[in-house]
């Protein structure tokens, strides 16, 4: 089976640009991406807790998509709307070219929680964990791995003084607030070294079926 392409997105807005943030990217952003011939669909989400205010990811066909002649050509010609929001509003970039090493479970929740590993891990590990979540029929989950390979940085990038990156990423969907802590407080157990946080789906487009 084909393993979907993740394009996983972590960062902060400089403080008193949420608006300018929100409506670049739900009045411009969203489309133009998934104007590129593989993107499948992308989804926003804002923080209740973590280290990030926003997150947001793109599903593509495959991780070479996010190499593609077509998707590099956009993000080296970036918008005039563009260039200001990468120059003036992003802060704390952390973005990563990932593959879907693993999805189990069905639901598309409102509610997001989030582990990201700097260092990664045994993806067995991360598997055990997430079939232990997942066990419950309101709760589904991904796992990404990185699949960043050497290149030089995009005019995007540069525009933004240039981006973190992550080795892995658990991501856990669930239907409600509660349980979404829940999960939280489970994942800080058992992995105490990763970046955790909550978050809200704000923003759909696409196919997300696949």
């Amino acid at each position: 089976m084909t393993q979907r392409g993740i394009l996983a997105i972590f960062n902060n807005v400089a403080p008193g640009r949420d608006d300018d943030f929100n409506g670049w990217f739900q009045g411009e952003h969203l489309e133009e991406r998934l104007g590129v011939p593989g993107f499948l669909y992308g989804r926003r989400h804002q923080a209740l807790s973590g280290s990030s205010e926003y997150f947001n990811f793109y599903v593509t066909e495959t991780p070479e998509i996010l190499i593609s002649k077509a998707y590099l050509d956009r993000v080296n010609n970036p918008t005039p709307r563009s260039r200001v929001t990468m120059s003036e509003i992003f802060l704390d970039m952390c973005r990563t070219v990932c593959r879907r090493e693993l999805r189990i479970g069905n639901v598309r929740g409102g509610m997001t929680t989030v582990a990201r590993f700097e260092k990664p891990l045994d993806v067995a590990q991360l598997k055990s964990v997430l079939e232990e979540l997942a066990a419950d029929e309101t709760v589904s989950g991904e796992i990404w791995v990185s699949a960043e390979t050497s290149r030089n940085a995009s005019e995007e990038e540069r525009l933004r003084g240039g981006d973190r990156k992550i080795a892995q990423c658990l991501l856990v969907d669930a239907l409600d607030q509660r349980k979404a802590e829940q999960i939280a407080e489970r994942l800080k157990q058992a992995f105490p070294s990763a970046d955790i946080g909550v978050f809200r789906v704000i923003a759909h487009m696409g196919d997300s079926s696949a």
